[in-house]
Formats: C-alpha cells, sequence, structure tokens
C-alpha cells in the first residue's frame, strides 16, 4: 500500500473516489471538487485541501476528505473555547487537521474505505500526521457508525451533539403527516400555510437542468443576503453553485418563492435516492412564514412524491420540532496532540455530554407526534 497526501480532490480520480464513499451527493468527488475550483476552499479561505489517500497497485482504495484549518470557521462543530485555552496557555492551537466536507454538519463517511482494518489504519495515519507536521489537533467531524466505532476503538476522544431530522413514513400525502402529528402542531403548519398562499405567493421546484444560470444568480443574491442579515459572509463563491448545478444536475433541488410574479425568495436542497438535504436559503422580501415553506414545507413534499425516507434538516434550530423533525444524537471525535490539554478536553467532554443527554431528552419529550392511543 501506498499512502500519501495530495494536493486537492481535484487531482484525484472521480470514479474510484466516489467507489470509496457512502453515495452522499455532499461526499462525492463533484461535489468537493467543485468547492476547490470555486475558490470556496483553498488559498485564502482558512481551508486547506489534504486529502488522505490510500492506493494499491495505484488505485485508490482508501481515503479522508482532509483539510488543513487556520480557523474553527464552517465546521458546525464549536471549539473556540478549546483555541482560546490552548493559546493562553502559549500554544498554537491553529494549523489544525479537520476531516470533514466542508461547511456542511452532516453524517456521513470520513474513513472511506470498504476494509474495516483499513479504516482503522487511516485513523492511526491521521494521528501520526498531527504528529509529524507539530499540529495541536485532529477533528473527525460528524462521521457515520462506522467511522465512529473506529475512531472510538482507537481512544480518540467522542463529542456527542443533536441535529433534527424529519422520518418520511411512508406518507401518501402532506395532509396524511400531518395526521400524525399533536391537534395544536397540525393546526400550526396549516395556518402557517395558508398565511403564505393569502400572501399571493406561489413556490416552484425545479431540478437539475431546469435550474438555469438566472435561477443560480438569484438563489446566489437570496444566500449573501442571508448572511448579510446576520451580519456576517457567505462561504460559499457564486461559482460553485453554478459548478454544482453542472456537475450535480441529478441531486439538486432548488425551491423558487415568485410574487406578483417576481422571484423573492430560494431555498436549496441536495438530495439522493434516500435522504434530502437541507441546505441554503434566503429572501429578498420579507413574508411571514416564508422560510417555513421553503426550507421545510416544500422539501417534505418533495420526498413525499418522490418516496424519500429521510430529510436532515442540519444544525441547531429547535423550532424544527414543530415542523414534524425529531431530535437524533450526532457526534465528532478529536486528537489532541498535548497530553495535559488532552487530558482538560476530556474532562470538558465527558461533562458536556450529560447536558446534551439532558437537552436530547427535553427534546424527545416535546417531541410533535400524537401518542398511540
Amino acid at each position: 500500500m501506498e499512502i500519501g497526501i495530495a494536493a486537492s480532490v481535484s487531482e484525484l480520480d472521480g470514479v474510484q473516489w466516489d467507489a470509496l464513499s457512502d453515495g452522499s451527493p455532499l461526499l462525492s468527488h463533484a461535489f468537493l471538487s467543485a468547492l476547490e475550483h470555486s475558490g470556496s476552499v483553498g488559498e485564502g479561505t482558512g481551508w486547506q485541501p489534504m486529502p488522505l489517500t490510500v492506493r494499491r497497485d495505484g488505485k485508490l482504495i482508501g481515503a479522508v476528505p482532509l483539510y488543513l484549518k487556520h480557523h474553527s470557521y464552517g465546521e458546525y462543530v464549536f471549539d473556540w473555547s478549546w483555541a482560546g485555552a490552548y493559546t493562553q496557555h502559549g500554544g498554537e492551537y491553529y494549523p489544525k487537521l479537520v476531516a470533514a466536507v466542508p461547511f456542511t454538519p452532516i453524517t456521513g463517511s470520513r474513513l472511506l474505505s470498504h476494509d474495516p482494518m483499513l479504516q482503522a489504519h487511516m485513523a492511526e495515519v491521521l494521528r501520526d500526521t498531527v504528529q509529524r507536521l507539530q499540529l495541536s489537533s485532529a477533528h473527525v467531524l460528524f462521521p457515520d457508525e462506522q467511522s465512529a466505532e473506529v475512531l472510538s476503538g482507537q481512544g480518540w476522544l467522542r463529542r456527542q451533539g443533536v441535529q433534527f431530522r424529519w422520518h418520511n413514513q411512508g406518507f401518501a400525502s402532506f395532509d396524511e403527516f400531518l395526521m400524525t402529528l399533536t391537534h395544536d402542531k397540525r393546526k400550526k403548519i396549516r395556518q402557517e400555510r395558508r398565511k403564505v398562499d393569502a400572501a399571493g405567493v406561489i413556490c416552484r421546484r425545479l431540478l437539475g437542468a431546469e435550474i438555469g444560470e438566472r435561477e443560480w444568480d438569484f438563489f446566489y443574491k437570496c444566500y449573501v443576503n442571508t448572511y448579510l442579515e446576520h451580519r456576517s459572509s457567505p462561504y460559499l463563491t457564486q461559482a460553485f453553485f453554478h459548478e454544482l448545478g453542472e456537475r450535480l444536475p441529478g441531486n439538486v433541488m432548488l425551491v423558487l418563492a415568485e410574487r406578483d410574479g417576481r422571484r423573492i425568495g430560494a431555498a436549496l436542497n441536495l438530495y439522493d435516492t434516500d435522504c434530502l438535504y437541507g441546505r441554503y436559503w434566503g429572501a429578498l422580501a420579507y413574508v411571514p412564514n416564508l422560510h417555513f415553506e421553503l426550507c421545510y414545507y416544500q422539501a417534505q413534499l418533495f420526498c413525499i412524491e418522490r418516496g424519500i425516507r429521510f430529510f436532515e434538516g442540519g444544525a441547531q434550530g429547535e423550532h424544527k420540532l414543530a415542523r414534524g423533525f425529531v431530535a437524533r444524537e450526532t457526534c465528532s471525535f478529536h486528537h489532541i496532540a498535548h497530553p495535559d490539554f488532552e487530558a482538560a478536553i476530556r474532562h470538558f467532554v465527558s461533562r458536556e455530554a450529560v447536558g446534551v443527554s439532558h437537552y436530547q431528552q427535553e427534546l424527545d419529550e416535546r417531541a410533535p407526534y400524537r401518542k398511540p392511543g
């Protein structure tokens, strides 16, 4: 076997990379290389691609979507306090290694291989790379169960998190889904949708080739406006979305909102046969409840029509509970090179897990679905 670090995902064979991934469009060679081509990651972004590769006879048999990070933005697993403590004690927390899909808090494979022993070896190589490059740490964000099992078995620090997912239980219609909710939740959703309709808003869902340059340019205005309203800067470039539409046409669904013949909002989703991933949205005019219609109800309708089982709502958002989502556990894994900091962070993660478990229990008690009987 030959183990190495590539300069980018783009230089790797796309067919061989995709054969190792879990089938998610967000882990695909097209998605990750579009981030690179568009300048969303790379020089000047704080995300330096350096995918780990394992080859046998020249063929890619293992890989890790790996980045050298110079900050903690765009990760959705927050370690700012760790970085601050590290700096206060005279250390340099950045750069660090991060195995993740940039700007994407979606669970998926991180140790890309069909061989558990090779996955374990790649986890060891990540730790060796921290030592070889004299870095502070390595972090594996939102790994699937297989990757998590390997990392846990090697003693990596496990950090617990919570996200929200909607489960399409084979619903024949949106009304059938609503009937599984409590009366109050069902009534609220119907009221929200009626208000959007009464405001004269018409929603259209576009797929793949139906999304042209004008639609992508309009969506990008909406996307940027969301960040401006929160007084922050967007991570992704306009070129990224255009390339995304060109390279993953079978996995992109764009919801457009129009009023009086004028486009006023949009929401972007990626999907495969089993899961829809809610990603970005924005609006150029305020309409009450438009966010819920574009980002949740239109996506749920799409899942019902297509028979897609899961709708991943992404990070944060307790308001998702009232729209039929339920809380589920996520995790991340961390290797801290400095033994004293490793001990302190291990203690912190242990205490934090108790609070996160209580929080999830509280969310479960507030689940929106009717009780049996």
